[in-house]
């Protein structure tokens, strides 16, 4: 590169589009002007210090891009003042360059484990100056390089952070309104009690719980799980509860009108094939549910039953012991015409019967297994004296505590009908 080309270039910081300025520490004046005339040829700006306190001083209340220090100085020498410029809290790099008579290597190890960047001899030759010049401005350009990309990607996640703060929040308010669809999580009768739980693995679920009664001895209850998790789930989910409305019977599916105008409830076969061909006749819907939905008659304690791909329902009877119902039958939403059949079983005075989602049975324990039937009969048991929501909490802390700090990806929920008569 010839003198004239050296001289035409302008060394200028993208950021800012200035020359690079280079703040020159020696404490000889002719030294510092030599470098001085060279530098400003090349089209630097320059800053100068007789010392390296003073130089501390300038660093402190303006940037600069590249030091030029002579090793050897009264009071603190370049190396100090090396090391103590490295202590600034700085936004951009500083390309630090020694000038020195000192080869040894050991000299040369000592400077660079204090944070120079490189070395000159003395007396300075241009081209060599040059030369370490071009060098630092490499490393300078790629620092400010990784600086706008850093910025990029800074701005990039504010913008990310605003969003995911909105979606938060309205996943938020989507989570109260899921959970306004189950209003109460205990109701009283007069021979028995129906309490109710929902515990989704995120913001929301798709696991649904309700009930509704159409005399104080007649009540419809359920057990729904939509496929998948999620928003998506979850506005299936608030369909449905739509379906099984307990405000506005009219609007339930479950419940028509007898001869004398009267609200009765649908058999649970029934309810089955119209929420089947219901979800299937929407076109785009790709979710499907499992079911469990029973019809309770408190005064005789008989219980009518289907199952539609959901878990076993359990039976804990009066003396503690605990069996599981039912054949499993076809989930809701996969095949037009699918058939199910009801069963019927017969609860006594202290029975109760335990609808609840596969994230009770398909929870991870800490061996590796799943809990399984065996493992839920098991929580029954230890909990016989336990009952209510008090029973449903006490089953997700056992079904939490069980998992042994295994991540449980699935949405919770149970429903329990306890029979007694007064």
């Amino acid at each position: 590169m010839t003198a004239a080309l050296i001289a035409d270039e302008q060394q200028t910081d993208p950021a800012t589009g200035q020359a690079r300025c280079v703040l020159l520490v020696d404490d000889s004046r002719l030294q510092r002007r030599i470098l001085r005339v060279l530098l400003e040829k090349w089209g630097y700006r320059i800053v100068e210090a007789d010392s390296g306190k003073n130089a501390l001083k300038i660093c402190r209340r303006r940037h600069v891009d590249f030091i030029i220090s002579d090793w050897m100085m009264p009071g603190m020498n370049g190396l100090q003042f090396c090391a103590e410029f490295r202590a600034l809290k700085r936004e951009n790099y500083g390309y630090f360059i020694l000038l020195t008579s000192k080869s040894e290597t050991r000299e040369v190890v000592h400077g660079l484990e204090m944070g120079a960047d490189d070395f000159l001899a003395k007396p300075v030759n241009a081209s060599e100056l040059r030369a370490r010049l071009l060098a630092g401005e490499r490393v300078l350009g790629m620092e400010d390089e990784l600086s706008r990309k850093n910025r990029m990607i800074g701005a990039a996640l504010d913008e990310l952070q605003g969003l995911y703060d909105t979606i938060d929040r309205d996943l938020m308010q989507a989570r109260k309104i899921q959970e306004s669809l189950v209003p109460e999580r205990l109701c009283q009768f007069d021979h028995g009690r129906v309490s109710m739980l929902i515990q989704p693995c995120g913001h929301v679920g798709g696991d649904l719980v309700g009930m509704f009664s159409v005399s104080p001895t007649r009540l419809g209850f359920y057990n729904i799980d939509v496929s998948g998790h999620g928003v998506t789930s979850a506005l299936m989910a608030a369909r449905l509860a739509g379906y099984l409305s307990a405000r506005f019977m009219d609007q339930n599916i479950a419940v028509q009108r007898d001869k004398d105008g009267f609200h009765t409830l649908r058999p649970p076969e029934q309810v089955a094939q119209i929420l089947n061909a219901r979800l299937l006749a929407d076109s785009g819907i790709e979710e499907y549910f499992t079911m469990a939905y029973g019809i309770a008659d408190l005064e005789t304690g008989i219980v009518n039953l289907v199952q539609a791909g959901h878990p076993h329902p359990a039976i804990q009877r009066a003396d503690g012991g605990v069996e599981f119902v039912g054949e499993g039958g076809l989930p809701l939403g996969l095949l037009p015409g699918a058939r199910h059949q009801s069963f019927e079983v017969g609860l006594n005075p202290g029975d109760r019967l335990l609808l609840y989602s596969d994230g009770f049975v398909e929870a991870p324990c800490g061996n590796g297994k799943l809990l399984g039937e065996a493992g839920l009969a098991a929580m029954l048991e230890h909990a016989a004296g336990i009952d209510g929501p008090d029973l449903l909490d006490h089953l997700f802390r056992r079904l939490v505590a069980t998992g042994e700090g295994v991540a449980h990806g699935d949405d919770v929920s149970a429903l329990l009908l306890e029979y007694h008569r007064d």
